[in-house]
C-alpha cells in the first residue's frame, strides 16, 4: 500500500471543514474531484473514511484512524519542502490582530511556521481592527489580520460566521430591554449587530462597550449581557443562543489579511503565505 500525498492533503482538508464542498476550495478543486478523491483514499484502505449524508459528514473509526497519521505525515512533508527552498530565512516580522483572533486563528499558524523557521522572530501586536489598519497603512505593522469594513482591500481568510451568546443560565435573556455587550463604535462587528437588532425590531440596551473580546467574554459570562462574536472564538463556558432565542441572524464577518504597503521582505511573504494557507 501506498499513501498518496494529495489524497492525504484532501481528506485532511475534509476532516478540517466538515464538509466536501467547502474543502474544495481549501485544496482548489471541484467538489466531484474531492468526493473521487477521498473515494479513491479509501480504496487503497480498504474501508470507509466518512460517514455522510445530504447535510452531515462525520469521521469512521478508521478515519478517525487515519487522521493523525496524515496529520503527521503531511506535517513532516511540508517541513521537508521548506528545509530545503528557504533553509536559512531569518528576520523579523510584526504581525497585528485584535484579541480573539490571535487566540482562535493565529496559534497553529505560528505553531507550525515557527518550528519550520526557527531564526525569524516574530513580534505581535493586540489592538482592534480599527487601530491596527492605519498602523499597517504606515508601515509600523507588516501584516495584520482584520476584519474587513467598506471599502477596505485585503485578501479574504475566512467568512466567520456570527453568533449570539450568553451566560449559561441564559439570565440576561430574562432582562427587558435587552442588555447587549458591543465592540467598539465604528468597528465592523458593532455595525452588523446593530443592524440585525434593528431589522429584528429587538428592544434593547447597550449595557457593554469595548474593543476588548476577553473583556466582552466576561460581561456575557457575569450574566449581565448578551452578545454576538464570530463563530471560532464562541467558548464552551457560554450557551450559543438561536433564533428561537427571540435573537436576529447576524451578517457574517469577512476576515483579511492586509500587508504593510512597499516591498515585502522573505520573512514577511512566508508568513502570510502560511496565515493563508492554514487558517481558511
Amino acid at each position: 500500500m501506498e499513501l498518496d500525498h494529495v489524497l492525504l492533503k484532501t481528506f485532511v482538508a475534509c476532516i478540517d471543514a466538515m464538509s466536501f464542498t467547502r474543502a474544495a476550495s481549501l485544496v482548489h478543486r471541484s467538489p466531484a474531484a474531492v468526493s473521487m478523491q477521498i473515494a479513491r483514499l479509501e480504496e487503497q484502505i480498504g474501508a470507509r473514511l466518512f460517514v455522510r449524508d445530504t447535510r452531515n459528514l462525520a469521521l469512521t473509526r478508521t478515519g478517525e484512524e487515519l487522521e493523525g497519521y496524515a496529520r503527521r505525515i503531511l506535517r513532516l512533508h511540508d517541513e521537508a519542502v521548506e528545509a530545503f527552498r528557504r533553509p536559512d530565512m531569518a528576520g523579523s516580522v510584526t504581525i497585528g490582530a485584535p484579541d480573539d483572533y490571535i487566540s482562535f486563528v493565529l496559534p497553529p499558524v505560528l505553531r507550525h511556521f515557527g518550528a519550520l523557521f526557527p531564526r525569524v522572530e516574530i513580534e505581535l501586536v493586540c489592538a482592534q481592527s480599527t487601530a491596527l489598519v492605519p498602523r499597517v497603512e504606515k508601515g509600523e505593522i507588516d501584516l495584520a489580520i482584520v476584519t474587513r469594513s467598506a471599502g477596505m482591500e485585503g485578501e479574504l481568510i475566512r467568512r466567520e460566521p456570527m453568533v449570539w451568546i450568553a451566560s449559561r443560565d441564559r439570565v440576561a435573556l430574562e432582562r427587558t430591554p435587552l442588555p447587549v455587550a458591543l465592540f467598539e463604535p465604528g468597528s465592523q462587528a458593532r455595525a452588523v449587530v446593530l443592524a440585525a437588532l434593528g431589522r429584528g425590531n429587538v428592544r434593547y440596551r447597550s449595557a457593554y462597550a469595548s474593543f476588548s473580546y476577553s473583556a466582552l467574554l466576561t460581561i456575557v459570562e457575569a450574566g449581565l449581557a448578551v452578545a454576538a462574536v464570530t463563530q471560532i472564538s464562541a467558548p464552551s463556558s457560554v450557551a450559543c443562543l438561536t433564533e428561537e432565542d427571540g435573537l436576529p441572524a447576524v451578517e457574517p464577518l469577512d476576515v483579511i489579511l492586509i500587508r504593510r504597503p512597499g516591498s515585502a521582505s522573505i520573512a514577511s511573504n512566508a508568513l502570510a503565505e502560511a496565515i493563508l494557507d492554514r487558517s481558511a
